[in-house]
């Protein structure tokens, strides 16, 4: 295991500990960049301290040393001088040696000896314990005499780096542990409002969808999140009230096709009937069938068209005679269609279709003689004007024409829930198009606008 092994925890971690374990470790290597600094700083502050202790005794020593005119080199002897002789060597110019420290081994002599001929700096050795000499060289005439060689164990500045480094490691460990939980707690401290939310969001979601945080004063990141929140659970709301409006109208418009089928199916087998009653019934039970089918695939197509289809194209003349030749028209009315050819509209042509099926079939159910449907280019949009010379629409009735429900006529016998203007609106404005109704005593007229292909 590497060492960063032993920093990070193993398995499965939160983003709790990792961030408080990502900043522990930042401040670790910052701890150890200063205590290896630290130390590096005092070995050398004592090796400094160490060089200047021997090359005070070597220059006190020096003050010792006498030369004659012959250039014999001869020591002072003064009072008190046994500190100078502690580890001092006194050679003459020619290396020989003048004095030495008293318990000198021969090894020791031999280094003090060859250190005093180049007589440059310190030189560091081991000879049963860590020493280090110093050279001094005793100058007349400007030239070297003799030379003063002095020595000091540096045992006691070792064990000093020791305790340093010892304690340096100590008081890093010990400081890495109150960093790390100090960082743990701030972390959890600060990430615990987020875990509140995300628990209450999910408990909102599941159990009342029209809940939100709002706008309450919080720091600006948790006032991002609740945003964030926010939008989620306004998205989901707007699709659990997207299904349930879709189940209602499903619900609502296949239960009338239902009944009829239900109702002929209970007459067929309460009662015998002739062959043309027969007929009679089962052509109710298709068109009734044919009328859910209808319904499925407009519900459908609705519900997969919510948003717009930016890639659709399709020919709206092309479209328009499709129309006109489904059974719908069976009734005789007869349909105009005033369309240029080769008019592109930016719709998938199966939800033109649906959007504009139930407009017409309700100007054929209105018109006394004539429907006519208009396609054409205007400002930039494609229009298309569905026109029956029926009784017409009211203020009331156009205004509320396309509200899921509605029916301008309830008493007129026509199974409807009215769900298809509805339904039309909302492929309309799905696919990024218009839809209107228009008040005329002279006959109705819807208006739909789509975009261009």
């Amino acid at each position: 295991m590497t060492w960063l092994g032993w920093l990070r925890p193993s398995g499965r971690t939160s983003l709790r500990s990792r961030l408080a374990w990502s900043a522990s470790l930042v401040v670790a290597l910052w701890v150890v960049l200063l205590a290896v600094g630290a130390n590096i700083l005092l070995a050398r502050g004592l090796a400094a301290q160490a060089d200047d202790v021997l090359r005070a005794r070597a220059e006190a020593t020096a003050l010792t040393v006498e030369v004659a005119v012959d250039g014999k080199v001869s020591v002072l002897e003064t009072r008190d001088d046994r500190a100078l002789d502690v580890g001092t060597w006194i050679f003459t110019g020619d290396g020989s040696i003048v004095e030495r420290p008293p318990g000198s081994s021969p090894a020791l002599d031999a280094e003090a000896a060859g250190l005093s001929r180049a007589c440059a700096g310190t030189r560091d050795l081991e000879a049963g314990e860590s020493l280090r000499l110093l050279c001094l060289p005793v100058i007349e005439n400007g030239q070297q005499v003799a030379a003063v060689v002095t020595s000091s164990s540096m045992s006691p500045y070792d064990q000093v780096q020791r305790l340093a480094l010892l304690g340096s490691v100590g008081v890093a460990v010990v400081l890495m542990v109150i960093v790390h939980v100090v960082l743990r707690a701030n972390v959890t401290r600060a990430l615990r409002p987020v875990q509140q939310m995300s628990v209450q969001a999910g408990r909102w979601s599941a159990e009342d969808v029209e809940r939100r945080f709002g706008s309450e004063p919080r720091p600006a990141e948790l006032a991002e999140l609740a945003e964030t929140l926010d939008q989620l659970l306004d998205r989901l709301a707007a699709v659990i009230r997207h299904e349930q409006r879709f189940s209602e109208e499903l619900s609502h418009e296949l239960r009338t096709p239902l009944a009829r089928i239900q109702a002929e199916v209970d007459l067929l087998i309460a009662q015998p009937r002739d062959a043309t009653a027969l007929q009679t019934a089962h052509l109710a039970i298709d068109r009734s069938t044919r009328s859910m089918r209808s319904i499925l695939d407009t519900m459908m197509t609705a519900a997969r068209s919510m948003n717009s289809l930016d890639d659709a194209r399709s020919r709206l003349d092309e479209i328009l005679v499709r129309l006109t030749e489904l059974d719908r028209l069976g009734d005789g009315t007869p349909v105009v269609v005033d369309c240029p050819a080769g008019l592109i509209v930016g719709v998938d042509g199966d939800v033109l279709e649906r959007a504009l099926a139930p407009v017409v079939d309700n100007a054929i159910r209105y018109a006394r003689t004539q429907v006519t449907i208009h396609g054409s280019r205007e400002q930039g949009r494609i229009a298309v004007t569905v026109i029956d010379d029926g009784p017409g629409m009211t203020e009331e009735i156009a205004e509320r024409a396309f509200e899921p429900g509605f029916r301008g006529d309830a008493g007129d016998g026509h199974p409807g829930a009215g769900l298809g203007l509805a339904l039309v609106r909302r492929l309309v404005v799905a696919a990024g198009g218009t839809a209107q109704a228009t008040a005329s005593a002279s006959g109705g007229q819807v208006r739909l606008t789509f975009p261009p292909g």
